[in-house]
């Protein structure tokens, strides 16, 4: 064993000890679509006084803390989004009309004197039944009040118009606000204020004023007023003496509440004071049924699709292969580690990108593997051992490529999608760095430490690299001519693309509420119900615009405009009229605003995916090449939209992950041949390119095929055991790896070909011979790393 296996070999069991310690002693951060629960997200907004800024977005998630904690919700948690958004997450929670009405009463809260009744009011006079107290003040005349032409008017809880006067002081002045029962004095339950130290004396002030006023006159009462809605005007007790006032610690609001009134009161004055107003802008409820059954079916197809990658590897690459599927569970228990000692948060589509990372990360094996093939093919005399050490040196540029591009899509993911998609871009960038790992150091310590022993060298059968494969054996004697008339596959492409942009322009992109705004609901009844009979009593009872679908396993999809929680209750209650019992299972609302939003950054992200990968495949290749595979990419884009279109899936923020994933994936295949074409260019340079080109591509279609092989696998589980979360996702990724395994072939090669004939640029330079370096150095950087140099 050389120093440098039984580094990565103590490197490789260190790692894995640390991730078997943290799997075992560390729990995953569940996302609200996996453990179930309600998300709402909340949108600043300016007025007339105050901007919407980062600061007072902060000052108004305190006050929504201080909110949503009085509603008794488990570990709910607010983060600030951005400059001017506030996520909200309430696990657990699968009723979100309380929480949602607590959260949306969000003006400034003020308080005003009440300076008589208001103009066209009731016939029917009704006195309020609350007052303020206080044991310790006299009554006086009460002086002359001015009256205000332009005075608010507002009715009360009884609804009476009262006139009011101009804020005296704001919420933000209230100190605490606690719900009491008053068993003692027998005035049930009371809602008892206290004040910052100024605004105190307006409060002692605003209260003295009042008591000016005889009892039962409107004008003695206080008015608190939340988002123009009169909450409580309650007269001043006749204890209290003329300017006398009500002390902040002695003030206390009676009437006929019940508890939950009473706390609901409390609730609201304490935590009433926003420095902004806020709008929800998006709602999202999942219950726990179904995160629990996300769960087990992305734990089945892990485990389905990892087996069968697992067998195929072994049955292709023999031990090796079977040393490499150790490796690909390392992955497995590594990434998984990393992303609980990292806090993030396992969202749906970030498990399945877990889960096909698994599928993803054999890449790096086989581009190692089918590179020592061609070493032991080239010279069958060389030793196992040196054979490998090569195949990892030649494999090393296409390996750091291929994975480059991934993170690109991830990266874009993260910083350009919304919600759980950001989560995907997360597990996805954790997966391919692991990946890399457990290729580079586990299975080449693993490799290594097996090409060392005479048996594995001496029986070429057993170790799986020491013999051709089947596809290369029979690609290398049928030798297809495939680019004599390159142009033709040009043609079939473009042909497949006018199919796809037909179905677009015929069928229509089916967009999501998530792009379209509106609200999404699906429901689980008790008996069966057919989509026209949940379509007509969803009618008579006023919805008659709603789109009913069928959704799971007999579950209905109730898909809307505008639809307000009430609304949404009284629809689900249809519903209970014909199916019994019935269930929300999932809830998606997205405000109008939010929807253009989405669906701008959507093109935002494509139009930067784009051009993030033209600019690094330029750098990285002849600008010919790097051109060639974005047309290669722009064309399986449009062919997975057009295959969606024409099958009427819809198109969300789950397949805009999906369609990332499809770039980089598309970009990978492409560098790994591009990065064949320019070696065996350079090394030959007075060959056609067509040649080259058709050398290079029969020379990488058993990785080609061997890699597709593993992510299908991961991805048919998917599909099939993922249930209606899934499988679009896997159904937009399958047929992103076929349309992007025949582009990288058909599409990027071919114009790549069309381009050079233009191009005056010359071939490049042979490996090792690059611009400035000299030819000793080159001849020492091809050197066998086991040659010591010594020659006869």
């Amino acid at each position: 064993m050389t120093r440098a296996t039984a580094v990565r070999a103590v490197l490789a069991v260190a790692v894995l000890l640390a991730s078997v310690f943290i799997t075992l002693t560390m729990s995953p951060r569940l996302g609200l679509d996996l453990q179930g629960g309600t998300r709402i997200v909340l949108q600043a907004r300016d007025t007339a006084a105050v901007e919407a800024d980062r600061e007072t977005t902060d000052r108004t998630l305190e006050v929504l803390r201080q909110r949503i904690d009085s509603l008794g919700v488990s570990e709910p948690t607010l983060t600030r989004s951005g400059e001017d958004r506030i996520i909200v997450e309430l696990p657990d929670v699968q009723d979100p009309r309380q929480a949602a009405e607590v959260i949306g009463r969000t003006a400034q809260l003020t308080f005003h004197a009440v300076e008589g009744e208001g103009t066209d009011q009731p016939e029917e006079k009704t006195p309020a039944p609350e007052s303020t107290t206080d044991p310790e003040s006299t009554t006086e005349p009460a002086p002359d009040t001015d009256t205000d032409s332009d005075r608010l008017t507002l009715p009360d809880e009884q609804g009476r118009l009262l006139a009011l006067g101009e804020p005296r002081l704001s919420g933000a002045g209230v100190e605490d606000a606690t719900a009491a029962f008053d068993a003692q004095g027998g005035a049930g339950w009371t809602v008892s204020l206290e004040f910052r130290k100024g605004a105190g004396q307006d409060w002692k002030k605003l209260t003295g004023e009042a008591a000016c006023h005889p009892a039962g006159d409107d004008r003695r009462r206080v008015a608190i007023v939340l988002d123009e809605k009169v909450i409580s005007s309650p007269q001043v007790d006749p204890s209290v003496g003329c300017r006398a006032g009500l002390p902040s610690g002695a003030t206390q609001i009676t009437g006929s509440f019940s508890a939950d009134e009473a706390r609901d009161l409390a609730l609201l004055i304490k935590g009433g004071a926003l420095p902004v107003p806020v709008e929800i802008v998006e709602q999202r409820t999942v219950g726990p049924t179904l995160g629990a059954a996300a769960i087990d079916a992305s734990a089945q197809a892990a485990l389905i699709g990892a087996a069968a990658t697992a067998l195929f590897i072994t049955v292709v690459y023999r031990l090796f292969g079977a040393l490499a599927a150790v490796a690909l569970g390392a992955y497995g228990l590594i990434s998984y580690a990393a992303l609980v000692a990292l806090g993030v948060t396992l969202t749906l589509p970030g498990l399945a990108g877990f889960v096909l990372a698994i599928g993803m990360a054999v890449d790096a094996n086989v581009l190692v593997f089918e590179r020592a093939r061609e070493e032991c093919a080239d010279r069958p005399t060389r030793s196992l051992r040196s054979a490998l050490t090569t195949g990892f040196r030649k494999a090393w540029s296409a390996v750091a490529d291929s994975n480059a591009t991934t993170l690109i899509a991830a990266g874009l993911l993260f910083f350009l999608g919304s919600g759980p998609v950001k989560g995907f871009g997360v597990t996805l960038a954790i997966g391919v760095v692991a990946s890399m790992f457990s290729a580079l150091v586990i299975a080449r310590a693993l490799t290594e430490i097996a090409a060392n022993s005479r048996f594995v060298s001496d029986y070429r059968g057993v170790n799986g690299i020491a013999r051709p494969g089947a596809v290369r054996t029979w690609l290398v004697r049928k030798d297809p001519q495939l680019f004599r008339k390159s142009a033709r596959w040009l043609v079939v492409s473009a042909a497949l693309v006018v199919v796809a942009v037909a179905g677009i322009v015929v069928r229509g992109v089916d967009l999501g509420v998530e792009f379209t705004g509106g609200r999404l609901v699906e429901y689980s009844t008790s008996r069966p119900v057919d989509v026209e009979t949940a379509r007509d009593s969803i009618a008579a009872a006023g919805f008659g615009d709603a789109e009913v679908t069928t959704a799971g396993d007999g579950d209905l999809s109730v898909r809307t405009g505008k639809l307000d929680n009430d609304g949404e209750h009284a629809l689900r209650a249809a519903l209970a009229e014909e199916g019994g019992e019935t269930t929300k299972v999932r809830d998606e609302l997205i405000g109008p605003s939010l929807g253009d939003e989405l669906r701008r950054n959507a093109l935002i992200a494509l139009g930067v995916a784009v051009a993030v990968q033209l600019a690094y495949l330029a750098v990285r290749f002849r600008w010919t090449f790097a051109v060639a595979s974005v047309v290669a990419m722009v064309h399986d884009v449009i062919l997975v939209v057009g295959a969606f279109a024409w099958l009427g899936r819809p198109v969300d923020g789950i397949f805009l992950a999906a369609l990332l994933t499809v770039i980089g994936y598309s970009v990978n295949d492409s560098v790994v041949v591009f990065d064949r074409v320019r070696e065996l260019w350079g090394a030959n340079r007075r060959t056609p390119l067509d040649t080259i080109a058709r050398r290079a591509v029969l020379q990488t279609v058993p990785r080609t095929v061997n890699t597709g092989m593993g992510a299908l696998f991961i991805l048919a589980a998917l599909a099939v055991l993922g249930g209606d979360s899934l499988a679009d996702f896997a159904l937009a990724l399958l047929i992103g790896i076929v349309v992007g395994t025949w582009s990288s072939v058909f599409t990027a090669v071919p114009g790549a070909l069309a381009l050079e004939r233009s191009a005056k640029a010359p071939p490049p330079p042979a490996p090792g011979k690059g611009k400035g370096t000299p030819r000793g150095k080159a001849r020492a950087a091809r050197r066998d790393p086991l040659d010591n140099g010594a020659r006869v």
